[in-house]
């Protein structure tokens, strides 16, 4: 094919070479030493709407979302709702679905109707990632040695139990938490550390609209100690003006676990966690 006056003679012949060099799976190079194309913006219009052929094309983490906006597209979502399915940008979409048609017009009814359940899967897909999120962290943890869960039960009693001040000497060991995995590990440390179980009293404080009976088998079982380990329970007013959000079968208020015999132990965990802070320093 030759130019006439810097024009191609014939486009639209040109361009029936140009696809069928492209369905052969000849890439852009190829096609343009084959019939002497020299200017991108012309080759882009004689390959118009003909995808590349999968060898040309680079590994990209984003292929499935595209295939997924094309199939979503074809459904007749408008790029709003495409968006809010998959969560990546108008514009990413809009380059991967601009050759398609656009979707009729929609009632407000379908349109209400498809952006709910738009939300529903975005809402989904949203759990399915934060679980999966979760589930690869846990299980990066592994084992844990006994430094380690050493080292994890100062900082969780330095966060958690009860503090030592000049106004207010307190040289006891008082723990006080409503998250039972808070609780396990808790009680592993004071394991680790020799502390005899016969040294734990525990009592409950709770709400009093609260299945009181229930949250007191709850902790006990928890600790596998007898009620007579624990002391009387604290009840909550309850203030029907307050709007509480920790209610329901998981509700077991807050455990509170004493030491007997512990100032040793306190300022032993005072120390250890001076260590651990000047440790921190030393490694900035």
């Amino acid at each position: 094919m030759t130019a006439l006056n810097g024009k191609y003679a014939d486009f639209e012949v040109l361009r029936e070479q140009a696809v069928a060099l492209r369905r052969e799976g000849l890439s852009r190079r190829q096609i343009r030493d084959r019939i002497h194309v020299d200017n991108n913006d012309i080759l882009n219009r004689l390959l118009e709407g003909e995808p590349a052929p999968d060898w040309t094309r680079r590994p990209n983490a984003k292929d499935h979302l595209r295939a997924k906006a094309r199939e979503l597209r074809l459904q007749g979502l408008t790029y709003d709702q495409i968006q809010l399915e998959l969560g990546c940008s108008k514009s990413s979409i809009s380059l991967w679905v601009r050759d398609l048609p656009k979707p009729p017009r929609q009632t407000r009814e379908e349109a209400s109707a498809r952006g709910r359940r738009g939300w529903e899967a975005t809402l989904e897909r949203r759990e399915r990632e934060r679980q999966e999120t979760k589930r690869a962290a846990t299980e990066s943890i592994g084992t844990m040695s006994d430094r380690e869960l050493f080292l994890v039960g100062v900082g969780l009693y330095w966060a958690e139990g009860t503090k030592d001040k000049p106004y207010a000497r307190r040289e006891r060991v008082t723990f006080v938490n409503s998250d039972p995995s808070m609780i396990r590990i808790f009680l592993a440390w004071l394991d680790l550390l020799d502390i005899p179980r016969q040294r734990h009293t525990y009592h409950v404080m709770i709400h009093e609209s609260a299945d009181v009976a229930e949250a007191e088998r709850f902790w006990a079982e928890l600790t596998r100690s007898g009620a007579e380990r624990f002391g009387k329970t604290t009840l909550k007013k309850h203030n029907p003006k307050t709007v509480r959000k920790n209610t329901g079968e998981t509700y077991h208020g807050c455990l509170v676990i004493h030491i007997q015999q512990s100032a040793d132990l306190y300022r032993r965990i005072e120390g250890w966690w001076c260590g651990i802070v000047e440790a921190a320093k030393s490694a900035e």
